[in-house]
């Protein structure tokens, strides 16, 4: 796993580059970076219509895992694009279930699609992962957001994982209001980005099951 850490929305590292943009009526969203940022400045985004979403955020002091039901994909599974992975998901306390994820294409994007990002975006290539995600367990887990990881050739982490997106190229996608019966899927796409190597994989490492071995696509 990647170990990143959580930083404000005005936050962008020179190196382990993390960007933030404003994502609609959701207003500023937060970056993760890599521990070797070291400098900041601000970064905005164009306005998306998302409807308003439910903060991930929960005082509840439950942090047990949420519940799965029947078969779950086992942490450090290895898939391919276009394979479905079964997955114990939990939004806050009052929205957790079980889902089901399908990458279906990690899309490489241009450098000028960044330019809504700023000036420090200079030589980022951004990549796409557009994945279906259905609810298995048929809780409620309308308005709940997911974002997979970008995953290098390699299998390094990216070191920059963006919260905002590229409106009608790579939506990011919030659960519908009735996506809380067993069945229901809508389609949602996470943006990734790097200076470096391809990024040819997505992972998912959500909580601690999956924390230090993640589910992982390629391509």
């Amino acid at each position: 796993m990647h170990k990143r850490r959580v930083v404000s929305a005005a936050s962008l590292a020179v190196i382990g580059f993390a960007l933030s943009a404003c994502n609609g009526e959701d207003g500023e969203s937060a970056a993760k970076e890599s521990p070797a940022a070291s400098a900041s400045a601000s970064a905005s985004a164009p306005a998306s219509s998302e409807p308003s979403s439910e903060s991930p955020t929960d005082d509840s002091g439950d942090s047990g895992e949420a519940p799965a039901d029947g078969d779950v994909t086992a942490p450090g599974t290895k898939l391919k694009t276009g394979d479905r992975a079964v997955l114990p998901f939990r939004y806050t306390s009052n929205k957790q279930g079980t889902i089901a994820v399908t990458v279906t294409a990690i899309e490489k994007g241009a450098e000028s699609d960044m330019a809504a990002f700023g000036d420090k975006a200079k030589g980022m290539t951004p990549y796409f992962i557009k994945m279906k995600v259905e609810n298995v367990g048929g809780t409620d887990l309308s308005y709940a957001s997911l974002k997979l990881d970008g995953v290098l050739d390699g299998g390094a982490g990216t070191g920059v994982v963006l919260m905002g997106d590229i409106p009608g190229k790579c939506d990011r996608e919030t659960a519908p209001r009735d996506f809380t019966t067993k069945g229901a899927t809508y389609e949602t796409c996470s943006l990734a980005a790097t200076k470096t190597a391809p990024v040819t994989g997505a992972e998912y490492d959500e909580g601690d099951t999956y924390s230090d071995n993640p589910v992982v696509w390629t391509n």
